[in-house]
Protein backbone atom coordinates (compact mmCIF):
# COMPACT_ATOMS: atom_id res chain seq x y z
CA UNK A 1 0.00 0.00 0.00
CA UNK A 2 1.64 3.57 -1.11
CA UNK A 3 1.91 5.46 1.81
CA UNK A 4 0.14 8.97 1.56
CA UNK A 5 2.30 11.77 2.79
CA UNK A 6 1.61 15.72 3.34
CA UNK A 7 4.33 17.56 1.30
CA UNK A 8 2.62 20.77 2.68
CA UNK A 9 2.44 19.56 6.46
CA UNK A 10 5.74 18.11 5.87
CA UNK A 11 7.46 21.68 5.00
CA UNK A 12 5.26 23.62 7.68
CA UNK A 13 6.45 21.60 10.30
CA UNK A 14 10.39 20.21 9.66
CA UNK A 15 12.71 22.91 10.71
CA UNK A 16 15.60 23.42 8.42
CA UNK A 17 17.85 24.57 11.30
CA UNK A 18 17.31 21.12 13.64
CA UNK A 19 17.16 19.35 10.10
CA UNK A 20 20.63 20.47 10.06
CA UNK A 21 21.68 19.97 13.33
CA UNK A 22 20.47 16.47 13.12
CA UNK A 23 23.11 15.77 10.48
CA UNK A 24 25.91 17.20 12.45
CA UNK A 25 25.73 20.41 10.82
CA UNK A 26 26.33 23.61 12.61
CA UNK A 27 26.23 27.19 11.64
CA UNK A 28 27.10 30.21 12.98
CA UNK A 29 24.04 32.90 13.66
CA UNK A 30 24.42 36.24 11.80
CA UNK A 31 21.14 37.59 11.85
CA UNK A 32 17.66 36.82 13.77
CA UNK A 33 16.40 34.73 11.10
CA UNK A 34 20.28 34.06 9.74
CA UNK A 35 22.81 31.43 9.70
CA UNK A 36 25.99 31.04 7.35
CA UNK A 37 28.85 28.61 7.16
CA UNK A 38 29.84 25.35 5.27
CA UNK A 39 28.33 23.96 2.76
CA UNK A 40 26.89 20.20 3.89
CA UNK A 41 25.65 18.84 0.16
CA UNK A 42 27.50 16.23 -1.36
CA UNK A 43 27.55 18.50 -4.65
CA UNK A 44 29.68 21.03 -2.91
CA UNK A 45 33.21 20.01 -4.11
CA UNK A 46 35.06 24.05 -3.83
CA UNK A 47 37.70 25.56 -1.37
CA UNK A 48 37.38 28.54 -1.95
CA UNK A 49 33.79 29.06 -0.74
CA UNK A 50 33.85 28.32 2.58
CA UNK A 51 30.71 30.17 3.44
CA UNK A 52 28.57 30.27 1.01
CA UNK A 53 25.67 28.00 2.62
CA UNK A 54 22.65 30.20 4.14
CA UNK A 55 19.07 29.63 5.91
CA UNK A 56 16.69 31.62 6.51
CA UNK A 57 14.84 30.32 9.58
CA UNK A 58 11.67 32.57 9.27
CA UNK A 59 11.08 31.43 5.78
CA UNK A 60 12.32 27.69 5.85
CA UNK A 61 14.67 27.56 3.20
CA UNK A 62 18.49 27.51 2.63
CA UNK A 63 20.57 28.10 0.07
CA UNK A 64 23.99 27.90 -1.44
CA UNK A 65 25.81 30.62 -4.08
CA UNK A 66 28.93 28.63 -4.87
CA UNK A 67 28.56 28.45 -8.48
CA UNK A 68 30.07 24.87 -8.81
CA UNK A 69 27.70 23.79 -6.44
CA UNK A 70 24.88 25.26 -8.12
CA UNK A 71 25.75 23.73 -11.52
CA UNK A 72 25.87 20.23 -9.79
CA UNK A 73 22.40 21.12 -9.06
CA UNK A 74 21.11 21.87 -12.40
CA UNK A 75 21.60 25.50 -11.45
CA UNK A 76 19.34 25.74 -8.17
CA UNK A 77 20.26 28.19 -5.56
CA UNK A 78 18.45 26.70 -2.98
CA UNK A 79 15.15 25.34 -1.78
CA UNK A 80 12.73 24.47 1.22
CA UNK A 81 13.68 21.42 3.76
CA UNK A 82 12.58 18.62 1.44
CA UNK A 83 15.33 19.86 -1.47
CA UNK A 84 17.86 19.75 1.48
CA UNK A 85 16.95 16.29 2.51
CA UNK A 86 16.88 15.01 -0.71
CA UNK A 87 20.15 16.09 -1.52
CA UNK A 88 21.95 15.22 1.63
CA UNK A 89 20.56 11.94 1.21
CA UNK A 90 20.76 11.48 -2.61
CA UNK A 91 17.24 10.50 -2.29
CA UNK A 92 13.62 11.71 -4.14
CA UNK A 93 11.34 14.47 -3.01
CA UNK A 94 8.88 11.94 -2.10
CA UNK A 95 11.23 9.83 0.02
CA UNK A 96 12.46 12.76 1.83
CA UNK A 97 9.03 13.75 3.03
CA UNK A 98 8.49 10.48 4.01
CA UNK A 99 12.17 10.61 5.86
CA UNK A 100 10.99 13.53 7.64
CA UNK A 101 7.25 12.48 7.90
CA UNK A 102 8.21 8.79 9.73
CA UNK A 103 11.03 10.67 12.19
CA UNK A 104 9.07 13.41 13.32
CA UNK A 105 12.28 16.13 12.76
CA UNK A 106 11.76 19.76 13.42
CA UNK A 107 9.27 21.11 15.31
CA UNK A 108 7.85 17.60 16.69
CA UNK A 109 11.27 16.56 17.49
CA UNK A 110 12.37 19.98 19.00
CA UNK A 111 8.94 19.88 21.45
CA UNK A 112 9.96 16.34 22.99
CA UNK A 113 13.28 18.00 23.44
CA UNK A 114 11.91 20.60 25.00
CA UNK A 115 9.97 18.05 27.07
CA UNK A 116 12.81 15.68 28.10
CA UNK A 117 14.75 18.98 29.45
CA UNK A 118 11.77 20.22 31.30
CA UNK A 119 11.04 16.85 33.22
CA UNK A 120 7.34 15.72 34.44
CA UNK A 121 8.44 15.24 37.94
CA UNK A 122 9.36 11.59 37.77
CA UNK A 123 12.53 9.78 35.84
CA UNK A 124 12.24 9.20 32.54
CA UNK A 125 15.38 7.27 31.35
CA UNK A 126 15.26 7.53 27.71
CA UNK A 127 13.97 10.31 26.36
CA UNK A 128 15.57 11.00 23.37
CA UNK A 129 14.32 10.12 20.06
CA UNK A 130 16.13 8.18 17.57
CA UNK A 131 18.35 9.62 14.27
CA UNK A 132 17.23 8.33 11.24
CA UNK A 133 20.89 8.66 10.02
CA UNK A 134 24.14 8.29 10.54
CA UNK A 135 27.61 9.16 9.66
CA UNK A 136 30.09 8.30 7.38
CA UNK A 137 33.11 7.73 9.74
CA UNK A 138 36.51 6.49 9.33
CA UNK A 139 39.94 5.61 11.21
CA UNK A 140 42.34 7.74 12.30
CA UNK A 141 45.91 8.03 13.56
CA UNK A 142 44.66 9.58 16.92
CA UNK A 143 42.76 6.33 17.97
CA UNK A 144 46.00 4.58 17.96
CA UNK A 145 47.71 7.09 19.69
CA UNK A 146 44.71 6.45 22.37
CA UNK A 147 45.31 2.78 22.49
CA UNK A 148 42.34 1.79 20.77
CA UNK A 149 42.54 -1.05 18.44
CA UNK A 150 40.84 -1.35 15.05
CA UNK A 151 38.59 -4.13 16.34
CA UNK A 152 37.37 -2.31 19.18
CA UNK A 153 36.43 1.18 16.66
CA UNK A 154 35.02 -1.27 14.49
CA UNK A 155 32.35 -2.69 17.43
CA UNK A 156 31.52 0.72 18.79
CA UNK A 157 30.70 2.49 15.20
CA UNK A 158 33.77 5.11 16.47
CA UNK A 159 35.75 6.91 13.78
CA UNK A 160 36.62 10.28 12.45
CA UNK A 161 34.70 12.53 10.57
CA UNK A 162 35.37 14.93 7.47
CA UNK A 163 32.15 16.14 7.21
CA UNK A 164 30.78 19.67 7.92
CA UNK A 165 28.98 21.09 11.02
CA UNK A 166 30.04 21.11 14.75
CA UNK A 167 31.95 17.30 14.42
CA UNK A 168 34.26 18.57 12.23
CA UNK A 169 37.23 16.70 12.05
CA UNK A 170 36.74 15.39 15.52
CA UNK A 171 36.36 11.40 16.00
CA UNK A 172 33.48 10.75 16.77
CA UNK A 173 31.43 8.34 19.14
CA UNK A 174 27.58 7.36 18.73
CA UNK A 175 25.44 7.12 21.62
CA UNK A 176 22.56 4.65 21.98
CA UNK A 177 19.67 4.56 24.35
CA UNK A 178 19.22 1.37 26.68
CA UNK A 179 17.55 0.18 23.78
CA UNK A 180 20.18 0.10 21.27
CA UNK A 181 19.14 3.17 19.35
CA UNK A 182 21.20 5.67 17.99
CA UNK A 183 20.38 9.22 19.50
CA UNK A 184 23.07 11.13 19.11
CA UNK A 185 26.79 11.50 17.94
CA UNK A 186 29.51 13.54 20.50
CA UNK A 187 33.42 14.68 18.90
CA UNK A 188 36.56 15.16 20.50
CA UNK A 189 38.89 16.89 19.56
CA UNK A 190 41.99 15.50 18.66
CA UNK A 191 44.26 19.01 18.50
CA UNK A 192 43.45 20.61 21.45
CA UNK A 193 40.82 22.60 20.27
CA UNK A 194 38.40 23.54 22.87
CA UNK A 195 35.74 22.12 23.94
CA UNK A 196 37.07 18.50 24.14
CA UNK A 197 33.82 17.55 23.39
CA UNK A 198 31.08 18.66 21.79
CA UNK A 199 27.45 17.51 22.57
CA UNK A 200 24.54 18.26 20.08
CA UNK A 201 22.38 20.61 20.74
CA UNK A 202 19.38 19.72 22.95
CA UNK A 203 21.24 16.26 23.90
CA UNK A 204 21.44 15.67 27.58
CA UNK A 205 24.11 13.45 28.89
CA UNK A 206 22.30 13.03 31.85
CA UNK A 207 19.51 10.89 30.33
CA UNK A 208 21.75 7.64 28.76
CA UNK A 209 24.46 5.95 29.46
CA UNK A 210 27.37 4.91 27.14
CA UNK A 211 27.33 1.66 26.28
CA UNK A 212 24.86 0.08 28.10
CA UNK A 213 23.21 -1.68 25.48
CA UNK A 214 26.01 -4.00 24.72
CA UNK A 215 26.57 -4.54 28.42
CA UNK A 216 23.41 -5.13 28.92
CA UNK A 217 23.42 -8.61 26.50
CA UNK A 218 26.95 -9.36 28.73
CA UNK A 219 24.46 -10.42 31.13
CA UNK A 220 26.92 -10.61 33.39
CA UNK A 221 24.82 -9.35 36.15
CA UNK A 222 27.36 -6.84 37.43
CA UNK A 223 28.52 -3.67 35.64
CA UNK A 224 31.74 -1.78 35.21
CA UNK A 225 30.96 2.22 35.65
CA UNK A 226 33.60 4.58 34.24
CA UNK A 227 33.90 8.45 33.42
CA UNK A 228 34.89 8.51 29.95
CA UNK A 229 34.39 7.23 26.51
CA UNK A 230 38.04 5.96 26.15
CA UNK A 231 38.07 4.57 29.57
CA UNK A 232 35.18 2.33 28.25
CA UNK A 233 36.59 1.65 25.09
CA UNK A 234 40.10 0.30 26.91
CA UNK A 235 38.06 -1.86 30.02
CA UNK A 236 36.52 -3.19 27.17
CA UNK A 237 39.10 -4.38 24.94
CA UNK A 238 40.65 -5.67 28.56
CA UNK A 239 38.07 -8.36 28.05
CA UNK A 240 35.41 -6.69 30.66
CA UNK A 241 32.29 -6.08 28.25
CA UNK A 242 30.12 -5.13 30.84
CA UNK A 243 31.13 -1.75 30.92
CA UNK A 244 29.35 1.57 30.84
CA UNK A 245 30.91 5.22 30.75
CA UNK A 246 28.75 7.81 32.34
CA UNK A 247 30.30 10.68 30.03
CA UNK A 248 31.22 12.63 33.10
CA UNK A 249 31.69 12.56 36.49
CA UNK A 250 28.04 12.55 37.77
CA UNK A 251 25.38 9.98 38.18
CA UNK A 252 21.99 11.53 37.42
CA UNK A 253 19.12 10.09 38.66
CA UNK A 254 17.82 9.05 35.75
CA UNK A 255 21.66 6.88 35.23
CA UNK A 256 21.30 5.36 37.89
CA UNK A 257 17.88 4.25 37.34
CA UNK A 258 18.98 3.07 33.78
CA UNK A 259 21.75 0.38 35.78
CA UNK A 260 19.61 -0.19 38.76
CA UNK A 261 16.99 -2.02 36.87
CA UNK A 262 19.34 -3.90 34.71
CA UNK A 263 22.03 -4.80 36.86
CA UNK A 264 22.29 -6.34 40.70
CA UNK A 265 25.72 -4.91 41.10
CA UNK A 266 28.19 -1.87 40.45
CA UNK A 267 31.73 -1.31 40.22
CA UNK A 268 32.76 1.97 40.33
CA UNK A 269 35.86 2.24 38.41
CA UNK A 270 36.56 5.93 38.28
CA UNK A 271 39.49 8.00 37.60
CA UNK A 272 42.61 8.02 40.09
CA UNK A 273 42.28 11.98 40.72
CA UNK A 274 40.67 13.87 43.41
CA UNK A 275 37.85 14.67 41.92
CA UNK A 276 37.00 11.09 41.06
CA UNK A 277 37.90 9.58 44.70
CA UNK A 278 35.59 11.76 46.07
CA UNK A 279 32.83 11.13 43.74
CA UNK A 280 32.85 7.85 44.34
CA UNK A 281 32.70 8.24 48.33
CA UNK A 282 29.95 10.18 47.69
CA UNK A 283 28.09 7.69 45.07
CA UNK A 284 28.74 4.95 47.54
CA UNK A 285 26.78 6.86 50.43
CA UNK A 286 24.33 7.71 48.01
CA UNK A 287 23.77 4.21 46.80
CA UNK A 288 23.96 2.88 50.44
CA UNK A 289 21.33 0.21 50.71
CA UNK A 290 20.06 0.42 47.32
CA UNK A 291 22.39 -1.89 44.99
CA UNK A 292 25.60 -4.07 45.75
CA UNK A 293 28.36 -1.48 45.26
CA UNK A 294 32.24 -2.13 45.04
CA UNK A 295 34.87 0.12 44.39
CA UNK A 296 37.75 -0.34 42.09
CA UNK A 297 40.70 2.02 42.87
CA UNK A 298 42.66 3.60 39.99
CA UNK A 299 46.05 4.64 41.09
CA UNK A 300 47.02 8.34 42.09
CA UNK A 301 46.71 10.40 38.99
CA UNK A 302 45.88 7.97 36.29
CA UNK A 303 42.62 6.74 34.66
CA UNK A 304 41.27 3.77 33.25
CA UNK A 305 41.98 4.52 29.74
CA UNK A 306 46.13 4.84 30.45
CA UNK A 307 46.28 1.27 31.79
CA UNK A 308 47.41 -1.78 30.50
CA UNK A 309 44.93 -4.40 30.13
CA UNK A 310 46.72 -6.51 32.94
CA UNK A 311 46.80 -3.52 35.08
CA UNK A 312 42.84 -3.32 34.87
CA UNK A 313 42.94 -6.97 35.67
CA UNK A 314 44.80 -6.59 38.69
CA UNK A 315 42.71 -3.61 39.86
CA UNK A 316 39.62 -4.80 39.53
CA UNK A 317 40.39 -8.39 40.99
CA UNK A 318 41.19 -5.96 44.25
CA UNK A 319 37.69 -4.23 43.90
CA UNK A 320 36.50 -3.88 47.23
CA UNK A 321 32.83 -3.66 48.58
CA UNK A 322 31.97 -0.05 49.53
CA UNK A 323 31.30 0.22 53.04
CA UNK A 324 27.83 -0.36 53.79
CA UNK A 325 26.86 -1.17 50.54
Amino acid sequence: MRVWVDFGMVKQNMGIEQVLGSYGVELKRVGHHQLRGPCPLPTHGSERSRESFSVDTAKNVWACHSASCCKLRQGRVGGNVLDLVAWLEGCSIRNAALRLQEQGWGGRARDHYQLASKGSGRSNPDPLPPLSFSLRLHWHPYLQERGVHPSTAACFGIGYYTGSGFLHHRVVFPVHDSQGQLVAYVGRSIDGSQPRYRFPPGFHKSQVVFNLHRAVREAAGCVLVVEGFFDCLHVHQAGYHNVVALMGLTLSEAQEQLLRERFPKLVLMLDGDEAGRRASQQLAARLKGKVLLSIAEVPSGRQPDQLSSEEIGRILGRASDAPGA
